[in-house]
């Protein structure tokens, strides 16, 4: 039977719980322990799908289609476990869910209450599909005192009543702040949060406490006297250099090891951390850099962009070299001449986006690459205007623009209302609702045999993950091809262009879907490790 542990964070939001449960994960699984990752989000929205950037950072979207949170491609990227829809869920999800019963019929006329109906719900959540796995590791989302939180605090409770005995340990995130003035760590922040814990019935078995500085023996004392905890169960998470030497480092601080402690679990099998020493090894002593320009308009919140970060510094870890990331606001391109921006960098990357604003700017950026032969990477969005860039520069189609930015005489690039997901046609209206009305999740595509990309990827038919609601035209297919501009990748059926490509280019690609999406460390992408590696010979000549 799988054994449950809840991650829970206090004192203030943003501390790394969804990184710290990855790592945990990652390090049980060192042992040889098959585990899974969940996430409990108390926000009202059904998921992040419709929810701002700058609010919530990237959504992160899974195989079967779900919009996550972005904790999920954590998870994914430190188990190499494909996440679910099955692995998040949100209040407003469970509320979705209890109303829509209750509409049915299906309370026999029952008071719908928070418990035990909100809570049953949770529990049925967090125990559904484990029959396979050693250790479910939950994140609960928020920080102890939230309001919203509450249900949540008490399903987990509940659950360590109802799980056979030693079955739940609880993990509880906190920060030790430094005070200057006072030259100490103060622990006092850490004490009361665990007292908001336990006022609602969770006594957490372990402190994983964030700080900037050695824990001295002292407050270590004092943190186990007054949380009723072990001594030893008081792990200190110091901050390093990447998050990739963050399993290493809790490791070397006794987490996995007081965790399966705290499960009865001595001894423990040893541990095989060589693959991300390995890792780390490479980021620490790289043979050489690279500047990638990041033309986008969300720069100003790196999280909107968090698995595209990761999938460059993966690249960077198949070529072993440092990958410095050049954040560029592409409105600033629609004001001045990019040149001065980017005649340094080794390769120039337009992701994902949404909206009018900035697109000028993409389309700029990408007119700089393909008439300076410098490695262009567009994705989704950035495939998009690349293409526009190519219809107005190339092809002569002055007036080329996407009908997301409004009515226009040659819409290179418009709404989709309909496509097949397997044998199943998927339909959508113009003005239909936003959320989860995209084309999500993984889909088929079938590449040129002698395309550039059929050569990275080493294969013809690919599977990617897509997030998106527009596509490029592909009546204009033909003027665009006379011109160089090769549609490299196609949907299965034919109806859907999934990547193009210039030929004669050093590294010219564009992608409608978000490979980011599924790139590891111990596996980069392949468009990521050959775009760095074209960014390493450009380095070469410049």
């Amino acid at each position: 039977m799988a054994r449950y542990i809840f991650i829970t964070g206090g004192v203030v939001s943003s501390l790394g719980k969804g990184l710290a449960s990855a790592a945990l994960g990652a390090l049980l699984q060192a042992r040889g322990y098959s585990v899974r990752l969940r996430k409990l989000d108390p926000y009202l929205n059904v998921d992040p799908g419709t929810m701002s950037p700058y609010q919530h950072g990237e959504c992160f979207v899974t195989d079967d289609g779900a919009e996550t949170d972005l904790d999920l491609g954590h998870y994914e990227r430190f188990t190499g476990r494909p996440a679910t829809k099955r692995d998040n869920i949100t209040t407003g999800r469970i509320y979705q869910d209890i109303i829509t019963k209750e509409r049915r019929g299906d309370y026999l006329g029952g008071t719908v209450q928070v418990i035990p109906h909100v809570t049953n719900h949770i529990k049925e959540f967090v125990l559904e599909g484990n029959e396979s796995v050693d250790f479910v590791l939950v994140e609960i989302g928020g920080t102890v005192g939230d309001i919203e939180g509450l249900p949540f605090f008490e399903a987990i409770r509940q659950l360590g009543n109802d799980l056979p005995r030693g079955h739940a340990v609880y993990v509880h995130l906190t920060l030790l702040p430094y005070i200057p003035t006072a030259g100490e760590l103060k622990t006092k922040p850490t004490q009361h949060s665990v007292k908001e814990l336990r006022s609602i019935g969770i006594q957490p078995d372990i402190l994983l406490c964030r700080s900037d500085r050695e824990i001295p023996v002292e407050e270590r004392r004092k943190l186990a006297l007054f949380c009723n905890v072990r001594e030893t169960a008081v792990i200190e998470a110091r901050d390093v250099s990447s998050i990739y030497a963050v399993p290493a480092a809790y490791h070397a601080a006794g987490l996995d090891r007081e965790v399966l402690a705290a499960f009865g679990i001595e001894p423990a099998p040893k541990p095989n951390l060589s693959r991300w020493k390995g890792v780390t090894d490479r980021i620490n002593n790289p043979e050489g850099e690279v500047i990638i320009a990041i033309v986008g308009k969300y720069t100003g919140m790196k999280d909107a962009y968090k698995s595209l970060i990761e999938a460059l510094a993966h690249g960077g870890i198949a070529n072993k070299v440092k990958v410095n990331l050049d954040w560029i606001e592409s409105e600033v391109f629609e004001r001045e001449d990019p040149a001065p921006f980017l005649e340094h960098v080794h390769g120039i990357l337009v992701p994902g986006g949404f909206g009018q604003r900035g697109a000028e700017g993409k389309i700029n950026a990408a007119r700089f690459a393909r008439e300076r032969d410098v490695p262009y990477f567009g994705i989704c969005f950035g495939m998009q205007m690349a293409v526009i860039e190519a219809a107005r520069n190339l092809a002569g189609i002055k007036d080329a623009n996407s009908t997301e930015f409004g009515p226009c005489d040659e819409p290179l690039v418009g709404l989709m209302t309909e496509w097949m997901r397997g044998n199943e046609l998927e339909q959508r209206a113009a003005q239909g609702d936003l959320g989860g009305t995209m084309r999500l999740g993984a889909y088929d595509a079938k590449l040129n045999e002698d395309s550039h990309i059929a050569k990275i990827y080493g294969n013809t038919k690919i599977s990617e993950r897509h997030r998106h609601r527009y596509e490029v035209n592909m009546a204009y297919r033909l003027k665009l091809e006379e011109k160089g501009l090769v549609f490299a990748g196609v949907s299965p059926d034919g109806l859907l262009p999934e990547t193009v490509e210039f030929p004669n280019h050093p590294w010219f690609i564009g992608v409608q879907y978000h490979p980011e999406l599924k790139s590891r460390p111990f596996e980069p992408h392949p468009l990521f490790a050959s775009f760095i590696a074209a960014a390493v010979e450009q380095a070469r000549l410049v």
